[in-house]
């Protein structure tokens, strides 16, 4: 099994801060945090002295409070809208074929629904689940 590593990223000023909890003295900076990984990855190899591809990590973002909060809120917000437009989605999908079985023209469905005609066929073409 690969040794697992996490990199805690804090924002400091214009900088995140990345500290290696597991490793004593491991501490790096990033400008931007899709970097983090990559400079965690090459402190902590650097420290160990081992190959940068022999070990994962884990990455972690920490914001201070307030906006650690709202972060939370806006990530359940956003599976909230998704999980309401899956379902949006399959009652559509299902008063569409109820509307073609009973005859109704594509274009009148559109209409009906408020999609356009080509959404209309793709949602008739598509395989059920």
């Amino acid at each position: 099994m690969r040794p697992k590593y996490t990199a805690v990223a804090r924002r400091s000023g214009r900088w995140w801060a990345i500290a290696v909890p597991e490793l004593d003295g491991v501490f790096s900076q990033a400008r931007r945090l899709d970097s983090v990984e990559r400079i965690a990855r090459d402190a902590i190899a650097l420290m160990l002295d081992v190959d940068p591809a022999s070990f994962d990590i884990d990455v972690v973002q920490k914001l201070d409070p307030p906006t650690e909060h709202e972060l939370e809120d806006l990530r359940a917000v956003r599976e909230a809208a998704a999980a309401l437009q899956r379902r949006a989605t399959g009652k559509t999908r299902e008063f569409v074929l109820d509307l073609h079985r009973s005859g109704y023209p594509l274009r009148d469905i559109a209409r009906l629904v408020g999609i356009s005609h080509q959404r209309v066929a793709q949602l008739l073409s598509e395989p059920r689940a």
